[in-house]
């Protein structure tokens, strides 16, 4: 065994280390990383070559990362190296043991030294290197590849998202020198600190590598989707070929089901597989074989990943159909909405040729039995392999089966309400020409009816009838006449030609319309058709009236809602007399039935918004009251909790004060007397030099002159922690503030003092916590007007919160340090006239979504029977009634800060909270 050597690299091996450790965090792309490290580490050692040898699945291995010095040794970069190069147990004491080794081919000595302990795990207290002789295969190995020395470090891959995974062997890192070399330890250590730099920006590369992929497939995932649920035209061929070109595939089919197979829509993309039976070309999807296999049962739509289809028996007799193509690799994903099948999507791949280089030749079906005598580029080529399906693409593929599926339901659906609207519109086409040909003037009706019925508004209704009445009739004024108390009328409605005189808003009490006619009007219907007025049988005095509006002829129909009569609907004639058609008749009574059906509606619409007017502002009532009640519940609570605590406080300090000022009291009279009883011993002392033994035995025994000394001292001692604790019921006192119930200028920094004092028993260590330090930076504020018992409860809700956040903080990782545990206090004047007291912690901060809710009622982040939610609700409120703010600023790890804003004088004197 060669001697261990001391490095002679002095500081250097520090520097470099810095330097490399760099260089190699500037990326995050993994062949720089790996580039930038081997190029470190030979500068750092100066030795021939360094590589960086990565792990394959089957535990062959290929050179990723190389630089080598002046062409000293041969070029490895690229090739692959089979799993026997390195045997089992080596790779498992790379893993289990970070076995690191050390190879000199000239002293024939191997040297190993782990960092672990093989059996626990457990780190080992001296890192050394220990000898012994190298097996003559490893030797004959390294020679033949030009190499006198090399030493060996594992790289490890950690799974940064989830700590609680092991690590595993990713690869080597390997250091080569031509001629004889001595690594010592110094030098293992700086490339085992390289090495884990490495590791470690290895892993952050293939985690970014792995977002950058699922960003790609998302974006996939999100055109195909798009791509599907377009309406009217779902675009199923461009879904399809994106599909494929997401999946990998050499092609693509989408077979969907109708209500006869022969009539099946098959969409394709790329390469298809091909089946022939009787000279005929028909679906694969047909085929039994298919069906029984693919078509999903139960609950379970199932998605088929086969690798390879020459190994899955159950499909033999379909087998050919992909052979001619070259296909190899098939998912299927059936498609089924709500138990249907709707059709299956399926995507292929063909067989593939793998080209793998290889540093020397080698039988890769037989276990290599001694090592190569040369490690020159050797090609392998591998027909007809496969290429399986991984993970990530049967999840991508289960995403697609569902958006699949949804969309050509829905598209359906879209389908079949087109059709069906489609065939309505043809029924009433159909319908409307029947109508049309039978009867023009119910076109007419429809056509009013409709316009009539557009609106709830019967002003707008009966001003619409009016119109369209007198256009349809061609006369020359139409009115609506409205009865009032005694069949008095009032013209509300009025459409006339220019020309005429209008009436609108005129009222009549017209003499002559005899009471009977309303009768007639209201109960059976009376419909007034005077052809010719100055020839008609009315009443002379009603003749009279008309012909003063220069009426000729007048058609005049009731407007009845229910028992009542509402008014007349009546076409007047100016011109000349007119002879009114039946049809026209009929027509106008019509239109007056639907006048009196809008006016209903209209009414019954009016009084159901009022209705809903009135039910909603009683609801608002309501929700205010439950609000109220809700809030009043709320500070009933925190009244009687801070009430309780008041009292409690109040009289825990009375019940001491009573004692404490008897004892505080009675001190100084007690120092009196033992200074005179200790003036007596003294004389005594002096009187009586000759003591009676006894009296003296018991002097020494109980040390008098230490008793003479210290007992003045001990009541000194005594008398200050009466003070103390006369201080402390004073703080409490202070604290509940029972006795000053209205509003009054206060120092804020006794209020803060006092709270302090009262959770100084949860601000020190136990052991279950640690200590919390308190740091105060109280600036030169002003007294401050306020209600001092509710402030100091808003100081007590919040320097608690910041307590539990601190005590819940999550330990870090071992190894790093834990933050000191500290709740900052400052207060400062601000705006000349606002005080601001700020209150920070160094705990884990809050989330956005939960600072937003903070000071709702009864919301809390405490387990159940923790916290009832209502002191940051209550902190709030008080800190409002003050005319201030409370503010919460923090973020996710950086802590949180409550500042409590208010003014120093109450404009006006603010309402008590409690």
């Amino acid at each position: 065994m060669f001697q261990q050597r001391e490095s002679n690299l002095g500081v250097e091996p520090e520097v470099s280390l810095q330097r490399a450790i760099n260089h190699i965090r500037q990326s995050l792309d993994l062949k720089e990383v790996l580039e930038t490290t081997v190029e470190e580490v030979r500068s750092c050692l100066g030795v021939d070559r360094v590589m960086v040898y990565q792990f394959h699945a089957d535990a062959s291995g290929e050179v990723v990362a190389e630089t080598i010095r002046n062409g000293t040794l041969p070029p490895l970069l690229g090739l692959n190296f089979p799993a026997d190069d390195i045997p089992r147990w080596a790779r498992e004491m790379y893993l289990r043991a970070r076995q690191r080794s050390i190879v000199s081919v000239h002293h024939q000595q191997i040297g190993f030294s782990p960092l672990l302990c093989p059996d626990s795990g457990e780190p080992l207290a001296v890192e050394d290197i220990h000898y012994r002789t190298v097996d003559s295969c490893h030797v004959e190995y390294l020679t033949a590849m030009g190499v006198q020395a090399s030493l060996v470090v594992p790289i490890l891959h950690y799974n940064l998202q989830q700590h609680a995974v092991e690590p595993q062997l990713w690869g080597l890192l390997i250091c080569h020198h031509a001629q004889p070399h001595q690594f010592d330890v110094d030098a293992l250590r700086l490339v085992q600190q390289i090495a884990d730099q490495a590791a470690l920006a290895i892993a952050q590369a293939t985690l970014l590598a792995q977002a950058q992929q699922q960003a790609r497939r998302e974006a996939a995932l999100n055109k195909i989707t798009n791509l599907l649920h377009t309406l009217p035209e779902i675009q199923l061929n461009a879904a399809l070929e994106e599909t494929v070109a997401l999946l990998q595939g050499a092609g693509g089919r989408l077979y969907l089901k109708t209500a006869h197979h022969l009539f099946a829509q098959v969409y394709t993309v790329g390469t298809q597989p091909v089946l022939i039976s009787e000279s005929q070309i028909y679906p694969i999807e047909h085929h039994p074989r298919w069906q029984k296999m693919f078509e999903p049962s139960g609950s379970n739509d199932g998605i088929w990943a086969i690798d390879d289809l020459t190994q899955e028996t159950s499909l033999q007799p379909l087998t050919a159909a992909f052979e001619t193509q070259r296909l190899r690799s098939l998912l299927v994903m059936p498609l089924r909405y709500n138990q249907e099948l709707l059709g299956y999507l399926s995507v292929f791949r063909s067989e593939i040729i793998t080209e793998t280089w290889w540093a020397g030749q080698f039988n890769p079906e037989q276990r290599q039995q001694q090592p190569r005598r040369s490690f020159t580029a050797w090609r392998e080529l591998k027909q007809g392999q496969v290429r399986s399906w991984q993970l990530t693409e049967v999840e991508s593929a289960r995403a697609l089966q569902q958006q699949f599926s949804m969309a050509i339901q829905h598209h359906h659906l879209y389908e079949q309400v087109q059709t069906l609207n489609s065939s309505l519109e043809r029924q009433v086409q159909e319908r409307t020409a029947e109508l049309e040909q039978s009867l023009e003037s119910a076109h007419l009706l429809r056509q009013v009816t409709n316009q009539i019925r557009s609106t709830l508004d019967y002003q707008v209704v009966l001003q619409t009838i009016g119109r369209q009445v007198r256009s349809l009739l061609k006369t020359d004024r139409v009115v609506i006449y409205k009865f009032g108390r005694n069949y008095q009328g009032t013209v509300i409605v009025e459409d006339v030609l220019e020309g005429w005189p209008p009436t609108l808003g005129d009222t009549y009490d017209d003499v002559c319309f005899p009471l009977e006619y309303a009768e007639q009007y209201r109960d059976k219907g009376r419909i007034s058709v005077v052809n010719d007025v100055a020839r008609s049988d009315l009443h002379p005095c009603h003749i009279e009236f008309l012909q003063r509006l220069q009426v000729k002829s007048n058609l005049a129909v009731p407007i009845r809602i229910g028992s009542q009569l509402w008014g007349l609907l009546i076409a007047h004639e100016c011109r000349a007399p007119r002879h009114w058609k039946a049809t026209e008749v009929e027509l106008l009574q019509q239109l007056a039935d639907q006048a009196a059906i809008a006016i209903q509606q209209a009414k019954l619409y009016e009084r159901s918004r009022i209705t809903a007017e009135t039910a909603m502002k009683q609801a608002i009532r309501l929700q205010q009251t439950l609000q109220d009640l809700k809030q009043t519940q709320t500070q009933l609570i925190q009244t009687e909790k801070m009430s309780s605590l008041g009292q409690l406080v109040a009289g825990v300090a009375h019940e001491i004060n009573n004692p404490i000022n008897f004892i505080h009291g009675n001190i100084p009279h007690a120092q009196a007397y033992i200074q005179d009883l200790l003036a007596l011993v003294k004389l005594y002392q002096q009187g009586y030099s000759n003591t009676d033994p006894q009296v003296q035995q018991l002097a020494e025994e109980i040390d008098l002159e230490f008793v003479m000394e210290d007992l003045p001292k001990l009541l000194s001692s005594m008398m200050l922690g009466t003070e103390r604790i006369h201080q402390i019921v004073l703080t409490l006192r202070n604290f509940s503030r029972l006795d000053e119930a209205d509003m009054k200028p206060v120092d804020i920094h006794d209020g803060i003092d006092s709270t302090l004092v009262i959770l100084q028993h949860r601000l020190k260590a136990h052991e279950s916590q640690r200590a919390i330090e308190v740091i105060k930076a109280y600036g030169a504020i002003p007294l401050v007007e306020c209600y001092a018992g509710q402030l100091n409860q808003v100081f007590m809700n919040i320097i608690n919160n910041a307590i539990d956040a601190l005590q819940i903080q999550k330990q870090p990782r071992e190894g790093a340090l834990l933050s000191p545990a500290t709740i900052s206090i400052a207060t400062r004047l601000i705006e000349s006239d606002w005080v601001e007291i700020s209150i920070r912690d160094s705990g884990p901060g809050i989330d956005d979504g939960i600072r937003e809710k903070l000071f709702d009622p009864f919301f809390t982040t405490k387990p159940v029977g923790a916290g009832t939610g209502l002191g940051l609700s209550i902190s709030y409120q008080i800190v409002e009634k003050h005319g201030g703010r409370l503010i919460c600023a923090s973020m996710p790890g950086q802590g949180a800060q409550f500042k409590i804003q208010i003014p120093v004088k109450q404009a006006v004197e603010a309402e008590t909270l409690l």
